[in-house]
């Protein structure tokens, strides 16, 4: 039982339902249009919580054996930090994760496309292996990207751009550049997250040469970029929605920002980065809560 807890734990479940936002947001794009298959939506999901449960995984034994989790850590535990798991079991933990979740993509991708669509499975197949490796390579290597600033990038494309466009070419085979602005109204907030832990990180971060933007820009200036995404997210979904001519009465998933925009008031007047941490937890279900509201605004289902 002890060792059940500890995968748990080192699977991080709070961060899964933020991941499947990308995926719920592209198929209420594909849906739109009238296409939808609920074996590749299925697919879909699980293809992502295998994703990020490698790349948490990972986190977790990069930040370990590089000893950026410490004593001094704020937020839950890390599961190799301590103790629950040894190096070992969690890099053969990763290793069957990684396995597991192409897998499942391989079979979501054959289902989307066949075997007359060989340069769309070729490609899809490839973006399957730079999740696996972007997953892996935030914290792990000598050079783990996420130590470099640049997870907020990764997190942009893959969560966001690669999240949402892929998804809803997985039941369209085609994209529009309309649904660009609701990619990056996902992409934006999922950097939101990624900053939200940043800025509470930022000493330890600091002190074992984590150099995220953060870190880089300093508390203050983190603050002030973490407003900047909000503010950007919320004009990317309001031009979509003004661009659809989507009407009042089912544009409520934009009802979902309240809660956002309560959490950027916390946010700005905080001065201690501990106190940021309950802050994770609301901007990931907001942005869970606004994919599902868009999913049933688009789609006609009210």
């Amino acid at each position: 039982m002890r060792k059940s807890k500890a995968w748990i734990q080192a699977a991080r479940l709070r961060t899964l339902p933020l991941s499947l936002s990308g995926i719920i947001v592209g198929t209420a794009l594909a849906g739109k249009q009238g296409f939808f298959e609920l074996s590749i939506f299925i697919l879909a999901l699980l293809t992502t919580v295998g994703f990020q449960v490698t790349s948490n995984f990972a986190n977790d034994y990069g930040d370990g054996v590089k000893g950026t989790d410490d004593e001094d850590r704020i937020g839950p535990a890390r599961a190799l930090q301590s103790g629950l798991l040894t190096q070992s079991g969690l890099r053969k933990g990763i290793v069957a994760s990684s396995i597991i979740s192409m897998l499942v993509a391989v079979g979501l991708i054959y289902l989307a496309f066949g075997k007359e669509n060989l340069l769309y499975v070729l490609s899809f197949f490839v973006l399957g292996i730079l999740c696996v490796w972007a997953a892996i390579r935030y914290t792990m290597g000598s050079e783990p990207y996420g130590y470099k600033g640049l997870g907020d990038i990764f997190v942009f494309l893959f969560f966001g751009l690669v999240g949402v466009l892929g998804s809803m070419f997985l039941y369209t085979k085609s994209l529009n550049w309309v649904s660009v602005l609701p990619a990056i109204t996902i992409g934006l907030l999922c950097v939101g997250v990624l900053n939200l832990n940043n800025l509470r990180d930022i000493s330890s971060d600091r002190k074992h040469g984590k150099n995220t933007l953060v870190v880089k820009m300093g508390f203050e200036n983190g603050k002030r970029y973490h407003v900047l995404l909000i503010t950007l997210a919320f004009l990317c979904l309001l031009r979509y929605t003004w661009i659809e001519k989507i009407g009042i009465s089912h544009a409520f998933y934009m009802l979902a920002f309240i809660p956002i925009l309560i959490h950027i008031r916390r946010v700005i007047i905080t001065k201690e980065p501990v106190k940021l941490d309950g802050e994770l937890k609301k901007l990931a279900l907001s942005t869970f809560l606004l994919s599902l509201l868009f999913y049933v605004a688009v789609n006609n289902f009210l």
